[in-house]
């Protein structure tokens, strides 16, 4: 069981590497997704990608997973309020924000079930 959930782990990791190394390799067509309201456009493209590979690596090396785990589930909440539930009003962008607020519940699904999993360390251990 303990393979599994490794192998399960990793492999849900390859998403947010992937997403990650996006938000670096096309950091300027990004920026225009950044919220009008945030100052900073691109640098907010750059901190949301690092907090991804931050992520993948955190969950291939087993490490910091509820921390992981849980950073990236606020990450995509917040992406799901500021992003795709706003891309809702745009009749040609309804479908393609609706997937996205769909694959987002899944990965928040996901990333709160291997924070949970994880062990908490005590100072009793």
């Amino acid at each position: 069981m303990k393979k599994l959930t490794t192998i399960g782990r990793i492999i849900f990791s390859i998403p947010f590497l992937i997403f990650g190394l996006n938000h670096f390799m096309k950091a300027d067509m990004m920026a225009g997704m950044v919220p009008s309201f945030l100052p900073g456009g691109v640098l907010w493209v750059y901190l949301s990608g690092a907090l991804l590979v931050a992520t993948a690596i955190c969950f291939i090396i087993g490490k910091y997973l509820r921390e992981a785990g849980f950073a990236v589930a606020a990450f995509l909440l917040i992406t799901i309020i500021t992003i795709h539930i706003p891309g809702m009003s745009n009749p040609q962008m309804q479908m393609m924000a609706f997937t996205s607020i769909l694959k987002d519940i899944g990965l928040i699904g996901g990333a709160l079930m291997i924070a949970g999993m994880a062990q908490v360390k005590t100072s009793n251990s």
